[in-house]
Parts: C-alpha cells; structure tokens; sequence
C-alpha cells in the first residue's frame, strides 16, 4: 500500500490527508505546531493518524510521496531530507486534480487575488453553475473532492503552492500583477518569484487560456520571453474594455478592482457566461473580508480595514483609492519591503503615520523625514488611539499594513478582527 505523508495539518493538509485516506493510501499527518480541535477531530473520525509538536522522522521519511502545507519552506531541513532521497513532494491542489475532471479557474498575482477570486466565484454562482472556492480561501479542494466534488472550481493560488506544482493544469488560468513579494522565500531573487508566478501556465494548451494584465511591465518583459501554450487574453486599459458596465457602476471602487473586474469578465466569458449575469454580478458583489472594509465612521472620521495588504504594492492600491486626507496605520513582519513605492502617495494622502509593530525600525528610517506627523506604537490599542487622536472630521482612517501579521496577531485576519472589534467600541 503506498504511503502518503501529510506535512502540515491545517485546512489544506487535513483535507489532503482525508482524501489520500478515502483513495486507499496509508496516511500519516505530522505538524510540528499544534493541531488545532476541529482538524484533529475531522482527523480522527476518518481514522487518520497524526502527529503535532514534532516531525518524527521515521515516520515521515518511509513516504512514497509527500504533501507538504505552503508554508513550509523548500529550505526547511526535513524537506531538504526527502529531497535528498528523492520522495515526491507535491501541494494539496496537484494531489486533489488528481481526483477531479473539474474545470479548474486559477487566479495568482501579488495583489488582488482574493478578490478576483471571490468575484469570479460570485459570478459562477450567479450562473448557476456547480462551482467550488479552494486555495488561500474557501475549503481544501482535496476535501471537497473527497465529500462534494464540483464541476467547477474558482482557486486562489499563492507562489507557495505553485512551487509544487507539476503535473496539475488550469483550464483558465490568471496572472493579475508581479511585484516584489515573499523575497525572503525566494534567496531574495526576485526571477525566482516571478518564475514561481508563472508555473501557473505550466502544462497549458491552446484549448486553455491565460489571462493577464498586459502593462504590467513584469509580465510584459517575461511574455516576450516566453512561448506559452495557452491562448492568450490580455486586459489593461490599453487593451479593448472587456466589461458590459461603465466603471462608475461597478461595486467594487478604485482603479485596481476596474482591473480586477476586467479580468473576472474575460474570465466569465470565455466560459461563455451570459452578458446580462456577469453585468449584474459585477454591480452587485460586495467584496472581500480584510480588503479595503469599511468599517464604521466615528465623529466624522471613516475607518477603513484593509489587514489583507500584507505587502507594500497592495498598500499602493489602498491609498491610490483614498479621496480624503488619510491616516495610515502599517508596520508588522517585514519581508524584505521596499517602502519607496508609496512614497509619493503617501506625502499626497497622508498626515499621519501610525506604526505599529515589534519592529519599526524600517518604518522610522524610511519615513521620518517626511514631515508628516509620526506615532510609533507596538501594540493595536496604542495604535488606534493613536489615529484617534491625529485624525480630524472628514478624515479616513486606514488600515494597510504593508506587512506580515505575525509578530502581534495569528493571521492577517485576525489582525483585521480585531482592529475592527476596537474601532466599533470607540
């Protein structure tokens, strides 16, 4: 019987482990963290044997083949281990397709994923037909292969799980920006992201399609180096407006979400969509979580939880979109950030920087010349008095971190709860 190890005991990995457990394998799931109550619980009732607080490595290095959670580095010294010997290692979407005659809609890019991904989902929905979200959001593909499969599936994919990512094949396939990203996980080469970017075209033929933002000058020096498969789509605004309503009617504001939504009409359309679903879908959707919320507005200032810019380019977008004089609030985990991309929107738009992190330092060299009004904190609650404080009626609030969560919150959504939690008690 051949044997799958499951790295990584999260959404992705439990799923991974209850399918590979319901295709006959023997599975053992190992966590070096903890395993938290109901993903131990779904485990056990399918009979899967776990471990969590260590990797034991007899256990682990008899696999025949591995699924490894996407957060778990290439670098990381079991892996190095079972690459040595030669054990396949793969991610929980190339182990589910596997499984699935699905069409599968793939969405990647350094900003604005989870919300392409969640309008083109809306849409597929809205058209009635039989579709599923995985990736970074929804529920593992591999445990709604194994329960409920779908004949559709709208994924958000990170470079984490292109990296193993071989055999797997998107019938539509989205690229909506590259800039520099997670380069600490890349030996800080930014090729290497790019590269990782890519791999979403991988087996692609013409009866595939990609669609990509042609003026993002990352993508248009690497298509002219490339000879892709697929048939291509770009958008842009250089490019022929795809979307059947005016960009004033559109739900989701700003710039980036017109692009958003141009990538989600192509997308629609070559499923052949009706015209009159899409156009509704695209006035009526509502957004995402994290992104650009609104969240209340306290004596006249509107505060806006935009948690999910966890990198200095969606930050770009959030305050590109800002119409009012603004307080920023950002810092946290930095991954290698070059803060010089907001510089100018940030002297235009803001007043006020709040930082709030363990770590400031970046933040206090980069911008403490700036003239602008600087409160440096190093917890939530400090922080939001602090924007209390600075800012004035008419005034917004922003949430856009521009950096991991890691050092004060779980997650970025966590991060994102609770600063709305303490904004709402005021």
């Amino acid at each position: 019987m051949k044997r799958i190890v499951v790295l990584g005991a999260g959404e992705s990995g439990s799923g991974a482990a209850i399918l590979a457990k319901e295709k006959g394998f023997d599975v053992f799931v190992s966590d070096f963290g903890t395993i938290s109550e109901p993903y131990r619980a779904l485990l056990d009732q399918n009979g899967v044997a776990w471990e969590d607080g260590q990797h034991t490595e007899a256990l682990i290095l008899n696999a025949d083949e591995v699924v490894k959670s996407p957060g778990i580095p290439l670098t990381a010294p079991l892996i190095q281990k079972l690459q040595a010997q030669g054990t396949p290692i793969i991610s929980e979407i190339e182990f589910a397709a596997r499984y699935t005659k699905a069409k599968m809609i793939c969405i990647t890019g350094s900003n604005g994923k989870t919300t392409t991904t969640s309008l083109i989902y809306y849409i597929l929905q809205r058209a009635g037909l039989d579709v599923g979200l995985a990736g970074n959001i929804g529920n593992s593909l591999a445990l709604q292969v194994a329960h409920k499969d779908h004949a559709y599936y709208v994924i958000e994919l990170s470079s984490f799980q292109l990296d193993n990512m071989y055999d797997f094949k998107a019938d539509i396939a989205i690229l909506l920006n590259i800039t520099p990203d997670h380069l600490d996980r890349y030996d800080f080469k930014f090729q290497n992201y790019i590269d990782a970017k890519f791999r979403i075209t991988r087996n692609q033929t013409a009866d595939d399609a990609f669609i990509y933002w042609a003026e993002d000058p990352i993508i248009d020096k690497e298509m002219k180096k490339l000879q892709l498969g697929a048939t291509l789509y770009p958008y842009g605004f250089t490019q022929p407006n795809p979307l059947p309503v005016s960009e004033e009617e559109l739900a989701l504001k700003g710039r980036h979400n017109v692009l958003n939504s141009m990538a989600a009409t192509i997308a629609a359309n070559v499923l052949n969509i009706k015209k009159d679903v899409i156009r509704e879908s695209l006035m009526t959707f509502q957004g995402v979580a994290h992104r650009l919320q609104y969240v209340a507005t306290v004596r006249g200032v509107k505060w806006i939880n935009d948690s999910k810019a966890t990198n200095v380019n969606s930050c770009w977008y959030a305050l590109e979109s800002m119409t009012t004089p603004t307080v920023l609030i950002l810092g946290g985990k930095d991954k290698g950030n070059d803060y010089s991309e907001i510089d100018d929107l940030v002297r235009e738009k803001c007043h006020t920087l709040v930082f709030m992190g363990l770590h400031n330092e970046k933040l206090r060299e980069h911008f403490g010349n700036f003239g602008l009004n600087i409160i440096d904190t190093d917890n939530l609650a400090d922080a939001i008095q602090g924007a209390y404080q600075a800012a004035k009626e008419g005034d917004t609030v922003l949430l856009s971190p521009c950096c991991a969560s890691f050092d004060l919150f779980k997650s970025y959504e966590d991060r994102g709860e609770q600063f709305m939690k303490a904004v709402k008690a005021l």
